[in-house]
């Protein structure tokens, strides 16, 4: 009895080993695979390659989350007073406002100004003691000044050193929390340009506010920086304000 391959192409090396039968059907085939170069061989594994497989397969999974976490908003309470703060030793510019809707209403402004002939020591109380009356008829919770700068003169570093200490004696001793915002900072949140002038800062304040008249330009930028802390509060931010 002759048998016929039912793979009359197949080569050779497919058909190392096989296995001719006679079966009351016909002829049955059995193949295997020869061992040769190229063809990979099967693997195992140690004991201990396996035990540290299975305490990976009974760890808890982890759960994908994001690289950078968002940040909650943190937002001022829907009546709450600011005090933006402005130190000058000639001309310490204050506002204080409060929010509300659409707007924030608008409680005070103002310039403290000393004459040019007044000592320094004699501006400087003057400067304490205005900052403690407004504070004790106003009574605002929150006060925002003018971040530091950095002067080339370093006489005019000193004095302005001066005439913000203080102004921040008079509103720490109140116990208001006092937050510090860089003056580029204030400017870009107002007028939407770092190295804005002082004239753009108070027509966009005026405008905000909607005040009858654009405030001097000390009180203005006191009135910016409460309005652009406001600003801050309520958007989410990867960095809060500096706290001082």
């Amino acid at each position: 009895m002759k048998c016929q391959s039912a793979f009359p192409q197949a080569s050779d090396s497919v058909l190392v080993g096989c296995v001719r039968s006679l079966h009351p059907v016909g002829c049955r085939f059995n193949f295997h695979r020869p061992t040769e170069v190229g063809i990979l061989k099967p693997v195992g594994i140690t004991p201990q390659q396996l035990s540290q497989m299975q305490q990976r397969l009974n760890q808890p999974r982890r759960v994908a989350a994001p690289a950078i976490e968002a940040l909650a908003p943190r937002s001022l309470k829907a009546n709450a007073t600011l005090l933006g703060l402005d130190p000058s030793l000639r001309g310490t510019g204050f506002g204080i406002i409060r929010m509300a809707k659409p707007v924030p209403q608008t409680l005070v402004h103002g310039t403290i100004s000393c004459p040019a002939g007044w000592e320094r020591s004699r501006c400087l109380a003057k400067i304490a003691q205005t900052l403690r009356d407004v504070l004790k008829r106003y009574q605002p919770e929150v006060c925002v000044v003018e971040g530091l700068f950095y002067a080339q003169n370093l006489q005019t570093a000193l004095i302005m050193g001066e005439a913000r200490g203080a102004a921040l004696a008079a509103v720490a001793e109140a116990g208001l929390e006092i937050y510090e915002l860089a003056p580029r900072k204030v400017k870009q949140a107002i007028v939407g340009y770092g190295a804005a002038q002082k004239s753009a800062v108070a027509k966009m304040v005026q405008r905000m506010l909607r005040l009858a008249e654009p405030p001097e330009p000390d009180a203005a930028d006191a009135l910016a920086l409460a309005l652009a802390h406001a600003q801050e509060q309520s958007r989410y931010s990867f960095t809060g304000p500096k706290r001082i």
